[in-house]
C-alpha cells in the first residue's frame, strides 16, 4: 500500500511548482484541480447543466458563468460541491488504485485542510512563502485585483494555521533549487521511516 502524502498550500505559494518537482523525481502525483477541469469537460458537464442552466456551452462548463451562478450563495455552492466532490473523490480513488504499487504517492489538493482531506493522507506537506512574496506573485497575474485576492484568501485557511497542522513545509521563496533540495530532504525522511525498505523516488 502506498504512503499518501497530501500536498497543499494557499494561492501563490508555489504548490504547483512543488508538485512538478515530485513528478520529476519519479513520484506519482494526482492533481485535484486538473481532475476538476477534466470533469468540467466530461462527466460533470451534463449534471452541472441540469442544475445550473446556462453555465455549459458545447458540452464544457463555463467556469466564469458557473462562478457567477454560485457567487454569494452558500446553498448553491453546496449544491455544486455535492455534484463535483464525489466525482473528484472517485478520480482520486482510481488514481490510488492504479498506482497502488508505488511506495509513495502525492495528492495535490488546494483546499486539503479546508475540506478535511488530510484524513485521507498519511502525512501533509504545506508549501509556504512570506506574505509579501505571495501577494507579489498573485497580484502579478493577469486579471487579478486586490479585491479578488482578498476574496480568495477569505476562503482559505491562513497559512500559519496550515503550517501548524502540517508534517512538512517547503519554503518556495528561496528559488527552485532550494525547493527541490527541500523536497529531496522530505523524501529522504520518509524513506528512513521505520519498517520502510523501498526507495520512494527515482531520479530522472
Amino acid at each position: 500500500m502506498s504512503f499518501i502524502l497530501g500536498l497543499t498550500g494557499s494561492i501563490g505559494m508555489g504548490k504547483s511548482a512543488t508538485a512538478a518537482i515530485f513528478r520529476r523525481l519519479g513520484v506519482p502525483v494526482h492533481d485535484a484541480d486538473a481532475a476538476v477541469h477534466a470533469l468540467y469537460r466530461g462527466r460533470a458537464a451534463p449534471l452541472i447543466a441540469a442544475a445550473f442552466p446556462g453555465t455549459v456551452s458545447d458540452g464544457v462548463v463555463d467556469r466564469a458563468r458557473l462562478g457567477q451562478a454560485v457567487l454569494g450563495d452558500p446553498a448553491r455552492l453546496r449544491q455544486l460541491e455535492a455534484i463535483v466532490h464525489p466525482l473528484v473523490r472517485a478520480e482520486e480513488a482510481a488514481f490510488l488504485q492504479r498506482r497502488s504499487d508505488a511506495p509513495l504517492v502525492v495528492l495535490d489538493v488546494p483546499l486539503l485542510f479546508e475540506t478535511g482531506g488530510e484524513a485521507r493522507c498519511d502525512a501533509v506537506l504545506v508549501v509556504t512563502a512570506p506574505a509579501a512574496v505571495q501577494a507579489a506573485r498573485v497580484l502579478g497575474r493577469n486579471g487579478m485585483t486586490e479585491d479578488k485576492f482578498r476574496a480568495i484568501l477569505d476562503k482559505q485557511m491562513p497559512d500559519a494555521d496550515k503550517r501548524k497542522r502540517a508534517h512538512f513545509w517547503v519554503d518556495s521563496s528561496r528559488g527552485f533549487d532550494s525547493a527541490e533540495a527541500q523536497v529531496r530532504s522530505i523524501l529522504t525522511c520518509l524513506a528512513a521511516r521505520p519498517g520502510h525498505g523501498q526507495t520512494l523516488a527515482s531520479e530522472n
